[in-house]
């Protein structure tokens, strides 16, 4: 047999012991996603069911993402305690003190503006937390006009936001440096408000979210900060009518937050105005833990007890870590966005628009004043 005739018949018989091919399949081919299971609890209670709901597992999926900043401002006088709360609302070392070495810790002969930032994560949600210190603001002898190295930052960071916003070819999402919260300090004299406290407050409330509180509450006694908080009380051995921090804040129009005219509904009112009826945040801070009755707290031991910080009978630290991150946290960004940060853009595409026409800024402060 021939080679040829070999390999026609090997051909032959190898054709036959194939199988048949099959029938190309007809099913679609797989989706890179998988859409979402039908609840059969919601095809039983309503048939009409869309998911529209279902907006809110994508955007909480999105936030996680991306995280969240915060920034917060502290400002007061040296030795009121502003670097030991902030460690405890955080229960980290998030102050820009606890970095320092002791040859770094000094006062300085004018004021400084220092931050210093955090990546925190908690179960999963990561957040940025960049802590603003002033180091020295009411520390000198003329503490006149203390102010405006603190104000001039607020609004740096308002103009770095806006350049960075008008740009043609912006980032697709812009660093926010924006100062949202500003915890003002008083100190515990269990006197009526400084010069220098309704002075500074009363024209940062107008660029900033002020939350005031009376640093190192426990000096006071329940019937002093009671006292030292609220309004029109006649004092016992004088009876003389003193003007309060709350009468004081009102007198002078400064308008902490949360804002009276800034609550969305009904809802708002009733919860702000619970918290406008404390404020000021009569606060203890300590990052120094302890065991009391065998439970773990943060406090600070005394020779007649332990001062239990998140005690809401030994002081109002509580009240404020809701207020700054539990309850309030995404409204106060809201309102430095909406608000402050939204007056100074105006106010500036103002003055640029001015200058192009031939009109001078003097002119446009004057029109806007």
């Amino acid at each position: 047999m021939s080679t040829f005739s070999s390999l026609a018949s090997a051909s032959a018989e190898g054709q036959r012991s194939f199988p048949a091919t099959p029938a190309p399949c007809l099913s679609p081919p797989s989706l890179p996603w998988a859409p979402s299971p039908v609840r059969s609890d919601k095809l039983g209670a309503d048939f009409s069911y869309v998911g529209i709901d279902a907006i809110l597992e994508q955007m909480r999926r999105k936030a996680m993402k991306q995280g969240f900043e915060l920034n917060i401002m502290v400002v007061g006088q040296s030795g009121l305690g502003k670097s030991t709360l902030m460690n405890t609302l955080f229960k980290s070392k998030v102050s820009r003190k606890s970095v320092l070495t002791p040859e770094e810790e000094r006062i300085p002969q004018t004021i400084e503006i220092k931050s210093i930032s955090h990546d925190i994560e908690e179960k999963g949600v990561r957040m940025k937390l960049t802590v603003i210190d002033t180091p020295g603001f009411g520390d000198q002898i003329n503490n006149e006009d203390c102010w405006q190295p603190i104000m001039k930052f607020i609004n740096d960071q308002y103009e770095q936001y806006l350049q960075e916003e008008i740009n043609i070819n912006r980032k697709k999402r812009i660093p926010d440096s924006r100062v949202h919260c500003c915890i003002y300090f008083i100190p515990p004299t269990g006197h009526s408000l400084r010069p220098l406290d309704v002075e500074f407050m009363r024209r940062l409330s107008k660029v900033v979210n002020i939350v005031p509180v009376i640093a190192k509450a426990d000096t006071l006694t329940l019937e002093e900060r009671d006292f030292f908080k609220k309004e029109g009380i006649t004092t016992p051995p004088s009876h003389t009518p003193i003007r309060e921090i709350r009468e004081e804040l009102r007198t002078n129009g400064i308008d902490v937050y949360p804002q009276k005219e800034f609550d969305e509904d009904a809802e708002d009112r009733t919860i702000n105005e619970k918290i406008r009826e404390m404020i000021p945040f009569a606060v203890v801070g300590s990052d120094q833990e302890y065991q009391v009755n065998g439970r773990r707290l943060l406090g600070r031991k005394t020779k007649w007890g332990t001062i239990e910080v998140e005690n809401i009978a030994h002081c109002e630290f509580s009240y404020l870590r809701d207020l700054l991150i539990r309850t309030h946290m995404q409204n106060i960004k809201d309102i430095t966005s909406s608000i402050h940060y939204e007056v100074y853009r105006v106010r500036r595409l103002n003055e640029s628009n001015a200058q192009a026409n031939g009109v001078s800024e003097h002119d446009v402060s004057s029109h806007e004043l």
